[in-house]
């Protein structure tokens, strides 16, 4: 670390913003040039764009807070723009998800309608992204937020159908519901520090009333909770991110919702500092909830997308859960075990990032070959399409926290953390984490059974439907945008210590201590025996398999190999018909956890002679959508009736409106002398 100190002590760090702009800005330009061999060049610009923010990110994480840009508008406005480990960090992770989604939408693209809209609404977005996280203000901040909300909804409805459309209206509602409190949260500390710089609010914190900092708090959850996307503020997720084209949907899965996350960290735990033990209890308790019910929720869909939405709602949870160990811990002083839970939920924000954005880009190859998202019309996929079957399977295998893979680190690392809640001086603080360290046992293994459902149907076995017929391999760019994201996978999962190494300095940041040692294949928690070596466990796995297989072949002998067809039960040949559904898969789980799905089923049955000769059976089934049937239509049924009586003050007439303006003139005439 000092080493990389030393280097990037020489090097001016607006430079590399400057470049990143540049070719972000690019990309934006030329995407409006009527050229188009031009336009071809997009999608390169953006990825020199990533790696001119990537290397600032390294300078951020490595070297002392700076101002990196200001730009004044008049004497109380400014754009200003500051870096710091917090950050770098996050800059970082958008970083890498762009790299790898810049590489796939050259050849995803490239029959795209619309190209030209989609290069300058990609490129815009990706920049407002990094505006967020690097804002040095409330303005800049409110600015970017609302641009990164703009552009993403343009995104959401690119095709321009009823569904899109739909879609965005729900996103831009739950979005500028979110943005609310968030502008309330930052309408109170200005009001309480007379500052709109973070800097200096962070300064001045100490001397907010205490009931006020519970207030800023809750709306912290709420507002950055709906852009990330937990339970209950959850619905615009899996309803826009499948409408938006694969590459946005891995942009907005992998790193737009982590924004939400960054706006926690920096608020509550950053600017506010230490809190109460609640805060902390009430994260854990939403994360819970969040990653049991959304992987809950995604078990359920046949919608290959929608089934990976509802998954990132469950990967918040799991994030939130490290976030809420770490703010619990460090209400009571516990600065160790506070770094230690805080670098486990950061971790995963780096993991999620990428295995989720891998899987969005292998549903995207899919969808490109296929032109269909439901599971249950596609099946055989890997003979066709072996390089994206095995690179969804790597994201599979991820998501699932299996080793080798990174997820596994990151889990392993929330499981420590929540477990030595036991450390606490609180009895609360003693029984609510292990349970949910608990809730995230569950989560990893309805995750497994989800995946495997998702996998299985969608890639094994026999074509289902017309639209699996004459599919093809993903282009080579699609094929390396994916393959450079399974790649980190593997490298974050076996040489965890090098991710830690990045993610340490944004946990220093906030926690003022280092709770974990670790080199590149290695980590040992301090103050616990706890530690973990991939690198061990892949050597293990791999030799117990080889000694499994020697052992097999010594006692079975070398025998010739015969292949012969699959029993059939005596017909003529299986048809795909008689395949595993993905309803039949998850049935089981359906009916154990009825009371939280809430099931309904519908049979219509015709005869040729009742009742005896039947002529059809028609069944159906599915599921209740609880928050939105008995949350959200409830307040939008009442939203219309308001809006419906109030509709009758525009009547049409000039002369009313006219006495509208005169009641008013008179009541400020009352009420402001």
């Amino acid at each position: 670390m000092l080493y990389s100190l030393r280097i990037f002590s020489k090097i001016d760090p607006e430079n590399f913003l400057y470049i990143g702009v540049l070719f972000f800005l690019s990309g934006a330009v030329i995407s409006l040039v009527p050229i188009q061999k031009v336009k071809n060049y997009i999608y390169i610009l953006s990825v020199l764009g990533s790696i001119g923010f990537a290397l600032l990110s390294l300078y951020l994480l490595f070297t002392l807070p700076l101002n990196l840009f200001s730009l004044p508008i008049s004497s109380i406005f400014e754009f200003s723009f500051r870096g710091d480990a917090i950050s770098g960090f996050f800059v970082l992770a958008i970083s890498i998800l762009t790299l790898a989604v810049s590489i796939y939408s050259i050849g995803y693209t490239k029959e795209m309608g619309g190209k030209g809209l989609m290069g300058f609404l990609f490129n815009i977005f990706i920049l407002s992204m990094y505006a967020v996280v690097l804002s040095g203000n409330i303005v800049t901040f409110i600015m970017s937020w609302e641009t990164m909300s703009i552009v993403s909804y343009f995104l959401v409805t690119f095709d321009r159908d009823e569904k899109s459309a739909k879609a965005g209206l729900v996103y831009a509602v739950m979005t500028q519901i979110g943005t609310a409190f968030i502008i309330a949260l930052f309408l109170i500390l200005y009001k309480q520090t007379a500052s709109m710089n973070f800097s200096d609010i962070k300064t001045l914190s100490t001397q907010i009333p205490e009931n006020i900092r519970h207030l800023i708090f809750i709306f912290s959850i709420i507002g950055f909770g709906t852009k990330a996307g937990i339970i209950p503020l959850h619905t615009w997720l899996p309803i826009a991110h499948p409408a938006a084209p694969s590459n946005i949907s891995s942009l907005m899965s992998g790193v737009m919702i982590k924004t939400g996350i960054y706006g926690i960290i920096r608020i509550c735990m950053d600017i506010l500092g230490q809190g109460p033990e609640w805060w902390g209890i009430s994260v854990i308790v939403i994360g819970a909830v969040s990653s049991i019910i959304g992987v809950m929720y995604a078990l359920m869909e046949h919608d290959l997308k929608r089934l990976l939405a509802y998954h990132s709602v469950e990967n918040i949870g799991i994030i939130l859960l490290g976030i809420g160990a770490s703010m619990m811990f460090k209400s009571h002083g516990l600065y160790t075990l506070s770094s230690i839970a805080l670098i486990a939920g950061l971790y995963h924000v780096l993991n999620h990032g990428i295995f989720k954005g891998l899987l969005f880009l292998g549903a995207g190859s899919v969808m490109h070959a296929t032109h269909t998202k439901n599971m249950e019309d596609m099946g055989g996929l890997l003979k066709e399409m072996p390089y994206t079957g095995l690179f969804f399977l790597v994201g599979s295998v991820s998501i699932c926290a299996l080793p080798p893979f990174n997820g596994f680190v990151s889990e392993w690392l929330t499981y420590q953390s929540l477990l030595l809640g036991f450390k606490s001086p609180s009895v609360v603080s003693k029984i609510i984490p292990p349970l949910g360290g608990a809730a995230l046992a569950l989560t990893g293994a309805l995750a497994a059974a989800c995946f495997v459902k998702a996998f299985g149907i969608s890639f094994l076995g026999m074509p289902r439907s017309k639209h699996v017929e004459d599919v093809k391999e993903s282009s080579p760019l699609m094929i390396a945008g994916m393959g450079v994201l399974a790649l980190l996978c593997l490298v974050f999962g076996i040489f965890p210590g090098f991710a830690v190494n990045l993610i340490a300095p944004a946990s220093f940041a906030v926690t003022g201590s280092y709770g974990i040692t670790s080199n590149s294949g290695f980590l040992y928690l301090t103050e616990t025996s706890a530690g973990l070596s991939p690198m061990t466990i892949l050597f293990t796995v791999v030799i117990m398999s080889i000694a499994t297989i020697l052992f097999i072949r010594r006692l079975g002998g070398k025998r010739k190999i015969v292949y012969g067809d699959s029993w059939d039960c005596g017909i003529p040949a299986l048809t795909p018909r008689m395949q595993y559904t993905a309803t039949a898969f998850t049935k089981p789980i359906r009916m154990i956890f009825k009371r939280i799905y809430l099931p309904r089923r519908e049979l219509k049955v015709s005869y040729i002679v009742k009742p005896f000769f039947v002529k059809s059976i028609k069944y159906s089934g599915e599921i209740t959508p609880f928050f939105e049937r008995y949350i959200y239509e409830p307040v939008t049924v009442f939203t219309h009736k308001i809006a419906g009586k109030v509709r009758l003050l525009q009547s049409g007439s000039l002369h009313l409106y006219l006495g509208y303006i005169l009641i008013t003139l008179i009541l400020l005439l009352i009420f402001g002398s």
